[in-house]
């Protein structure tokens, strides 16, 4: 997979090229929107790393152009932790977003989901259950339900991986994305409070017992 990271900072580029390579990724780099913009006309790009705030043109501006020339999953980072800055890069169609200063291990585990987001489709529905991976939301009869990002990282991933036991250091790895300091207690109490969210459709998260847990349902 070909990554083009898009900020002004080296050190940032730096620290995310180091880990990116040692995953296999082949790595690009530029120091802003204009360039970024180039190296996507030429260069046949799967994945953007794309920091918000760089001179000449910014991230939210460069992604909009990005988009009018081609369709590509895109990652957005801000030094800022403002809600409206993430809801805005959400509205325009990106598909994950990383506030600094960050774990290059989270970095490369969202990497990873969002390619693997590749394999499904922007919906999953099951009965009146509706995620929607682009907007990021989930909706029972219609209505949207107010869950954690943490909460609607954890259910994605059991829906990738449905039907299929995930172990609790299995999510703690691929939801967390960096060394841990705590226990398995930290994914029960996750679960507990998603299937609560999940109201009439809460058995769908399914305990495998003394390994994790499953999201189940039957394909029939």
């Amino acid at each position: 997979m070909k990554i083009l990271i898009v900020d002004d900072e080296v050190l940032i580029r730096e620290v995310i090229k180091e880990y990116s390579i040692y995953e296999g990724y082949e790595i690009l780099e530029a120091n802003d929107g204009i360039e970024a913009l180039n190296i996507i006309e030429r260069e046949k790009i799967d994945l953007v790393i794309l920091d918000i705030m760089m001179p000449r043109l910014d991230g939210f501006s460069t992604y909009k152009e990005i988009k009018k020339r081609k369709n590509i999953k895109t990652i957005m980072l801000s030094a800022r932790n403002d809600e409206y800055d993430k809801l805005f890069a959400f509205e325009l169609g990106a598909d994950d977003y990383l506030t600094k200063p960050f774990s290059p291990k989270e970095l490369i585990a969202r990497i990873k989901a969002v390619s693997r987001r590749d394999k499904l489709e922007d919906k999953f529905t099951y009965d009146k259950l509706e995620i929607d991976f682009k907007g990021h939301t989930l909706k029972i009869n219609n209505e949207e339900i107010k869950i954690t990002p943490k909460e609607y990282e954890i259910l994605v991933y059991l829906i990738e991986n449905k039907n299929i036991a995930i172990s609790r250091e299995q999510i703690l790895s691929t939801i967390w994305g960096y060394d841990f300091f705590g226990d398995d207690r930290t994914i029960d109490t996750h679960i507990k409070m998603l299937r609560n969210n999940l109201k009439e459709y809460r058995d769908l998260i399914v305990t495998v017992r003394g390994m994790g847990y499953k999201f189940e349902i039957n394909e029939n």
